[in-house]
């Protein structure tokens, strides 16, 4: 079973060390990798830019994995949810869950609808970095919820 975060766009200096802290922590607990794919120039409509990164995102997803859209319409998910969702994937030996994050103008709408779960990180608009720092920490705490491991301190 394997973790993976797919993302438009590299992470900008400020937040870059951050991420990639978390996400090599990530690393520890679960099979993850990180993927960028290009961001779209804006030279289009929102539609098609969304639509063009959207296709990179699920063009990088491998077969058999299933999808989280991160959407600010999706579900709100605790900590603990998150670990129980993927220990139970790793426990029924599924290929795994790839995360996406979409760009500054967010995911297409067919992708958001064709994925297995819609996850919102916040009911705010976040910028996708802050959304991708986020995550990673989330993926890292699974982790530590799912070892017994003292780093959450969150009730349930």
């Amino acid at each position: 079973m394997k973790v993976l975060l797919v993302a438009v766009g590299r992470p900008g200096r400020l937040l870059a060390p951050a991420i990639r802290e978390y996400e090599a922590r990530a690393a520890r607990y679960w099979p993850f990798e990180a993927i960028e794919v290009k961001e779209e120039k804006a030279r289009g409509t929102a539609t098609a830019v969304r639509a063009a990164e959207s296709a990179r995102l699920l063009a990088a997803v491998p077969a058999g994995v299933e999808t989280v859209a991160v959407t600010r319409m999706g579900a709100a998910w605790s900590s603990g949810k998150l670990a129980r969702y993927l220990q139970d994937l790793a426990v029924q030996s599924a290929a795994g869950a790839a995360f996406l994050i979409g760009g500054a103008l967010g995911l297409a709408p067919d992708a958001i609808a064709g994925a297995r779960h819609r996850l919102s990180l916040s009911a705010f608009t976040l910028p996708h970095e802050l959304a991708r720092l986020n995550l990673a920490e989330q993926i890292y705490r699974a982790g530590t919820i799912a070892r017994g491991e003292p780093y959450h301190k969150g009730a349930g």
